[in-house]
């Protein structure tokens, strides 16, 4: 069974913009999850991409872990918080006010891609065309790690993507490297490591 996202269901553009405004940002919790540092402290460093970087935090630790980095996030003011951080840290980030789903302006081939909650968040055939790109900035061997939530009710509906969803959409390049079932908040979500072929 598909579960894709639900009209009005997950915030707009405009919400997520008026979220920052006010303050509200759960998801931006100031800390990088264990997951990406454990991968940080067994990984070489090369050239990253933090997919949905928010205000910047995943993106700053990877560069003060020699990586060099560039966070992209559709939220005008999340970008400005990332690079006033990143300028108070002392690292060097590139920050970028762009979609998940289309990103011209990138340069890849990156020796890792990193995506903490945008991917579920979009309607099925952004989804495919996230891929597809996702395809095309990643060099071969690459590691792309993902963090999603599962299906699950939320306002109203149900949004989320399954694990087989996310293994049908990358199959075509990517070889899973593994999965950890977990919980954000009682609900249920999950870890993925992919590598492209």
């Amino acid at each position: 069974m598909r579960h894709e996202r639900i009209g009005s269901l997950l915030p707009n553009r405009w919400k997520y913009q008026w979220l920052y405004w006010r303050r509200q940002t759960p998801w931006d919790t100031q800390v990088t999850p264990p997951e990406v540092i454990e991968f940080i402290a067994r990984t070489p460093p090369g050239k990253a991409l933090d997919l949905g970087c928010g205000t910047g935090t995943n993106a700053i630790t990877l560069a003060r872990h020699g990586w060099q980095v560039t966070g992209v996030d559709f939220i005008p003011k999340a970008i400005l918080a990332a690079r006033a951080k990143a300028a108070r840290c002392g690292v060097s980030v590139e920050f970028l006010i762009a979609s998940v789903i289309d990103l011209p302006a990138l340069a890849g081939p990156f020796d890792y891609v990193l995506d903490i909650g945008c991917l579920h968040s979009l309607k099925a055939e952004d989804r495919t065309r996230y891929a597809t790109r996702l395809s095309r900035l990643l060099r071969p061997q690459a590691w792309y790690m993902l963090y999603a939530w599962l299906p699950r009710t939320w306002e109203g509906g149900v949004v989320g993507i399954s694990t087989e969803e996310v293994e049908i959409l990358l199959r075509e390049d990517f070889s899973k490297g593994r999965t950890e079932i977990g919980e954000e908040n009682g609900n249920p979500s999950s870890w993925y490591w992919f590598q492209r072929r």
